[in-house]
């Protein structure tokens, strides 16, 4: 007579569970992170540009009429 197979199930700790949680949480973290960064850049290069055009309005000679 034969033993009837076991099936063992691994039940996941609660520090594996916060670990889980954790990732799903950060994951949503590092996006907004990121997007923030790209916003920053991006802020930056308008502010780069703004400068361009300020500084060559400023040295432009009033034209004579």
């Amino acid at each position: 007579m034969q033993a009837a197979p076991v099936r063992a199930i691994a039940i996941p700790s609660v520090s594996d569970a916060f670990r889980g949680i954790e990732s799903l949480l950060m994951s949503g973290a590092r996006r907004n992170a990121w997007t923030a960064v790209l916003e920053d850049r991006r802020r930056a290069k308008d502010r780069v540009e703004t400068e361009h055009v300020l500084e060559a309005a400023a040295t432009r000679t009033p034209q004579a009429t």
